[in-house]
């Protein structure tokens, strides 16, 4: 008899250092745990969406941006607009004192031609006539110069108007 209890021992001492190494790989496999956890945790690079949630996205960012397009435009609209004015503005400035400096040019070459004409005239009359005539004459090219420039002035404010007022006919 002491012979199958010996087999049982042995069996129980077989079995018993059996459990003792599977403890002690469970031990060995728990202790990993934490990284393992990490390891095999998912994460979602992509994550997929529904068409229909895609383009409702879509269609409210569109409909929050349009209306600020709209209002970018209208101020670009409105800021290109006053920069064409302004230049049409300085262009007929431009013309202005363009024509006021050609007609200068004229008008001193004309003075230094009517002076030599005068001083011939002074001395062939009397002194004291020939110098009220030129003086009266001087001032009569004098005045005539100022209205020629006011003409010019307002003819050229008339064509810049109209101007305006095409611009803002077109604009409108």
């Amino acid at each position: 008899m002491a012979n199958p209890l010996a087999d049982c021992v042995s069996s129980l001492r077989a079995s018993n250092h059996l459990l003792a190494n599977s403890i002690s790989i469970l031990d060995s496999a728990v202790n990993d745990f934490p990284r393992l956890t990490k390891v095999l945790q998912t994460k979602k690079h992509f994550e997929l969406l529904p068409s229909s949630d895609l383009s409702a996205a879509q269609t409210r960012l569109l409909s929050s941006l349009i209306p600020e397009f709209n209002t970018l435009l209208a101020r670009v609209e409105t800021h290109l607009d006053r920069l064409e004015r302004r230049e049409q503005a300085l262009i007929a400035r431009c013309e202005l004192l363009e024509g006021r400096l050609s007609t200068n040019g004229e008008d001193g070459q004309a003075m230094t031609r009517s002076s030599a004409g005068g001083a011939g005239r002074k001395s062939l009359a009397g002194e004291g006539d020939g110098s009220r005539e030129a003086l009266r004459l001087k001032a009569v090219r004098a005045k005539k110069e100022r209205l020629g420039y006011a003409v010019e002035r307002l003819s050229l404010q008339a064509q810049q108007r109209e101007r305006q007022l095409r611009m803002s006919v077109a604009a409108q």
